[in-house]
């Protein structure tokens, strides 16, 4: 179940890393990122993936990421929900 001030966070990261300005307010759940956003490149990955696990208090590891994680807004925000509840698990 997406968490509508999680969508809302992760959107603010993506206007921020990418500079999209009042692009950001177009970019629905269903949004294809890969492809479709010029200034989604490999670096601009990097740098996302460091502020979720900041801004989310996460650990993201390398083979955690794939094509399939940054295809949809909505696909970024179930990875990073599925990281945050398993690190809740964990606190538990």
């Amino acid at each position: 179940m997406t968490n509508t001030s999680h969508t809302t966070e992760i959107k603010k990261i993506l206007a921020d890393i990418l500079e999209l300005g009042n692009r950001i307010d177009a970019i629905e759940p269903d949004t294809i990122l890969l492809g479709n956003i010029p200034e989604l490149d490999s670096v601009a990955v990097v740098t996302i993936i460091l502020a979720l696990e900041k801004n989310f208090s996460i650990a993201i590891t390398d083979d955690e990421i794939s094509a399939k994680t940054f295809a949809t807004l909505g696909t970024l925000v179930d990875f990073v929900e599925q990281k945050i509840a398993n690190r809740d698990k964990q606190c538990v």
